[in-house]
């Protein structure tokens, strides 16, 4: 019994990280049609910006607000400067961030090394808490309820702000939106911006439970293609409930089958996409 409950919550905290960063990557997808394959290396350079800022003695709260903001402005100048000029080739768009990736991944290797690097949690949460007559990590039950909060905030932001009326409808028709004055250059580079920014925040939340590590973008990615794919492109609801489902299925697969891992992982996803191929919540074309 306290196996199930204790891998139940990891599971949450695996998927209160999931979302943080599949979040980010629904929301670029959606508006801007692209498949961004450095959001991983977005994530792991947040993570490794947070390490640097608490190594330099500074406190966590600082550490996410500093990858937030770093990755966020890197991400804004990757679309203005990149994506911008391949704008209506996809295919060129998707190779771009592929490099991109490669180049933060090996950018990332020669400045911090290619050894793991442990991430305490802030002292705060650095307890446990007993639950049941069983000891948990407080962080990780944190990183549930910030998961929450996120998810509560691009709620707010995308159904009661003038900005997310124009982001959800140039998600629903982008023609549309940009006939009737949507600023589409413009949004596109906050929703970059603002999908980056939560990649990087993603990476520090997670270090205390993943460690830092090269390769950290190339575990999460598939995870956060699963999870948008489950979901539904473009979809909130769906990357929010898709996170928790696939760090369900991924915690329980990885302990009771891990030489099936992948195959386990994946196959939900073929199934559920093959009854619905735009996913459980998906509204958009792909």
């Amino acid at each position: 019994m306290s196996f199930w409950f204790i891998q139940s919550l990891n599971s949450l905290a695996l998927g209160g990280v999931l979302f943080t960063l599949a979040a980010g990557f629904s929301l670029i997808f959606g508006l801007m049609r692209i498949a961004n394959l450095s959001h991983g290396a977005y994530f792991m350079f947040g993570a490794y910006i947070g390490l640097n800022v608490l190594d330099r003695g500074h406190g966590f709260t600082l550490a996410v607000l500093a990858a937030g903001l770093g990755v966020g402005l890197l991400g804004a100048i990757v679309e203005r400067v990149v994506l911008r000029r391949l704008a209506g080739n996809s295919l060129s768009q998707v190779l771009a961030t592929l490099g991109v990736a490669f180049v933060i991944a090996d950018s990332s290797l020669w400045f911090w090394g290619g050894d793991p690097r442990p991430v305490s949690p802030p002292e705060l949460l650095s307890g446990g808490v007993q639950m049941f007559g069983l000891t948990f990590p407080l962080y990780r039950l944190a990183v549930l309820v910030f998961s929450a909060l996120i998810a509560i905030g691009l709620w707010l932001l995308l159904d009661k702000t003038r900005l997310g009326v124009m982001i959800r409808a140039s998600v629903d028709d982008r023609q549309m939106a940009q006939g009737i004055g949507v600023p589409a250059s413009r949004l596109f580079t906050i929703v970059f911006c603002l999908g980056t920014a939560l990649a990087g925040i993603g990476g520090v939340i997670a270090a205390p439970i993943l460690s830092v590590y090269p390769g950290l973008d190339a575990d999460m990615l598939p995870l956060a293609l699963v999870v948008v794919i489950l979901g539904g492109l473009g979809s909130l609801a769906g990357a929010f409930v898709g996170s928790f489902v696939i760090g369900f299925i991924y915690s329980f697969g990885q302990v009771l089958f891990p030489d099936l891992a992948y195959i386990i992982l994946f196959l939900p996803m073929v199934v559920i996409l093959a009854v619905r191929p735009r996913g459980l919540f998906g509204r958009i074309d792909a």
